[in-house]
């Protein structure tokens, strides 16, 4: 059985709306696209450079079209990308020149996919496909970037409609300009309460 491994990068505030670059997500007027930028330095791109080992990618739609356009070009900066199993989920895709690209429709596809054997399926970006997965209790590892910053707006990570779970930290670091890597491993659904 594989794992799905949520990576993302993350405001103090919960936002993961345009990371990486200031036209990758402009939807609903968001005008902090890139804001990663300033607080990557040697510190995060080594920790960056061993979570983006090769693992077969679970993708939505809009990450994996802005994957499909840049990594075949640029494989040296993520070895092994190209040769890796992408696995889209998509309701208007079902073909790409880029190899090993297989598409799936429904959320029973992602379990199958889920209990055969074989790489841990990484997800980056896919904020619709993170809410799905969450929805349907099937993330196993969150790995967070948690960033200095508060962006107000902007598309988050959770949202209401997501299936209650615990999670157990198994790793953290901070980097020279305080981003927190923290990986955290899913326990159960059971959340526990109490009083003081």
């Amino acid at each position: 059985m594989r794992k799905i491994i949520v990576l993302s990068f993350i405001s103090l505030d919960g936002v993961v709306q345009a990371p990486g670059g200031p036209e990758e997500d402009t939807s609903g007027g968001f005008k902090y696209g890139g804001w990663t930028f300033p607080y990557f330095d040697e510190f995060a791109g080594k920790i960056m450079e061993e979570q983006m080992k090769p693992a077969d990618l679970l993708l939505g739609r809009k990450t994996f079209q802005i994957f499909e356009s840049y990594w075949p070009q640029h494989e040296k900066e993520w070895p092994g990308i190209n040769d890796v199993n992408k696995y889209v989920v998509s309701n208007t895709l079902g073909k790409s020149d880029w190899k090993n690209s297989v598409f799936l429709r429904k959320v029973e596809e992602i379990k199958k996919i889920k209990e055969e054997d074989g790489k841990d399926l990484q997800v980056h970006g896919s904020g619709n496909l993170i809410q799905t997965l969450l929805k349907n209790d099937l993330v196993d590892e969150l790995w967070l970037k948690t960033f200095p910053l508060i962006l107000g707006k902007g598309k988050r990570l959770f949202t209401e409609d997501i299936t209650p779970t615990s999670f157990t930290l198994i790793e953290t670091r901070i980097s020279p300009t305080g981003v927190i890597f923290a990986n955290y491993k899913r326990e159960n659904n059971d959340i526990k309460t109490g009083t003081f």
